[in-house]
């Protein structure tokens, strides 16, 4: 069983309890604004231009076999509709200014590489978790290295957006001890504008996720400014997730991260939002907003 990845991580610790290992998948059938991770919105491998520590030598020009790659006012610049990522280009770059996001690997060797840090899980309470781009857009992938997670001991978590049928949710969570699960924006219409999809099947799957197979969830919410950190909509989040599943159920807000900006200009891709982290001041508001309605509200996570 083979799938697509673009990064196996050790000592995670933002990804459920204790220290994990976390592996991001490639492809993800949302396509929100903000991304963190936009090199894993596509599971083919991409190239990854970091133009800060490129010297201008050339060499991935000649090398290009597609003539993909040229000057551009007076700059390297690669025409994405002749780019097919071979890593021609990438492989012969002196100052690795190049190189390919995303591989196939098989899924007992991303279990084996991820479980090898187990002694660490162990002391620390933590385990493995699957993390994208979106897991459910690889499901037998994904339950291949679950499976092979829980036979050798190891606790085991996805973080999804829950966009999926639930009967490819149901397969994953059949090996899975915890979900983290995102919560955008409660307004259908807002949330497909943000995302590319509505909410509908996304909240219907939180509610049978945690009624239907009673599996422990935390609720985690990206908080863009300007687009769902207001104080509606954290309210008709928390609202939901109390009524819904429960008073009791922990939930992570998460400051908004702009890691994602970076990565879109090594993807030579100018549209991105540029927007600036909420203070402390405002974090906390929007915490003790929601600790209305829930018990647990943890910023970060």
């Amino acid at each position: 069983m083979n799938g697509s990845i673009f990064n196996i991580q050790s000592y995670s610790i933002h990804d459920g309890p204790g220290i994990r290992t976390t592996i991001f998948f490639k492809g993800c059938p949302l396509r929100c604004l903000w991304c963190q991770n936009p090199e894993s919105q596509h599971i083919h491998p991409q190239l990854m231009y970091y133009c800060d520590l490129c010297t201008g030598c050339e060499r991935c020009i000649t090398a290009c076999p597609t003539a993909a790659i040229g000057q551009h006012d007076s700059k390297v610049a690669t025409n994405r509709a002749l780019c097919t990522s071979c890593g021609a280009c990438a492989s012969i770059c002196p100052v690795k200014a190049r190189e390919i996001s995303g591989k196939t690997m098989d899924a007992v060797e991303a279990a084996e590489q991820a479980c090898r840090d187990k002694l660490f899980f162990e002391t620390s309470g933590g385990g493995v978790t699957l993390s994208g781009g979106e897991i459910l857009a690889q499901p037998a992938f994904a339950v291949e290295i679950l499976k092979r997670c829980k036979e050798n001991g190891v606790h085991t978590a996805i973080e999804t957006t829950g966009f999926a049928s639930w009967e490819t949710l149901a397969s994953v969570l059949e090996y899975t001890d915890l979900v983290l699960y995102d919560f955008k924006h409660l307004d259908s219409e807002k949330h497909k504008r943000m995302t590319g999809v509505d909410n509908h099947l996304i909240l219907e799957n939180a509610r049978r996720l945690v009624h239907v197979l009673h599996k422990p969830l935390i609720g985690r919410i990206p908080l863009i400014p300007g687009l769902n950190d207001d104080d509606a909509n954290l309210l008709a989040i928390a609202r939901f997730i109390s009524q819904e599943l429960g008073r009791d159920t922990e939930v992570h807000i998460l400051p908004y991260n702009s890691l994602g900006e970076s990565k879109n200009s090594s993807l030579e891709q100018s549209e991105y939002l540029q927007l600036k982290r909420q203070n402390n001041e405002e974090l906390d508001h929007m915490r003790m907003l929601m600790l209305s309605f829930l018990d647990h509200v943890v910023v970060g996570g």
